[in-house]
């Protein structure tokens, strides 16, 4: 079943000002679509960016190279982090 034959069976309630909404009709209107799909249109894909800018990291060239660089030669591990390394493995096991 595509997107756009699923059954929506769910509801968003949207609390407006009387102007707010005779905008949005308005310009459902010219659209000539429903308030709700001319809502849907122009808000989901503002949600699914949004979420999409909190679940990607998005890097410069400079810092994917570098990134990929310590990833490739890490750096020699030194101080409180080997020895804390060093206890996890003696308690848990080498992973």
């Amino acid at each position: 079943m595509s997107e756009t034959s699923k059954a929506k069976n769910n509801r968003i309630d949207l609390r407006v000002t009387l102007e707010q909404k005779e905008v949005l009709e308005r310009a459902a209107a010219l659209k000539g679509v429903s308030l709700s799909a001319y809502t849907l249109f122009h808000l989901l894909p503002a949600a699914k960016q949004e979420v999409d800018s909190h679940e990607k990291l998005v890097l410069s060239n400079h810092d994917r190279d570098l990134f990929m660089s310590v990833m490739d030669n890490p750096p020699e591990l030194k101080g409180k982090l080997k020895g804390a390394i060093k206890k996890y493995r003696e308690k848990y096991g080498k992973p």
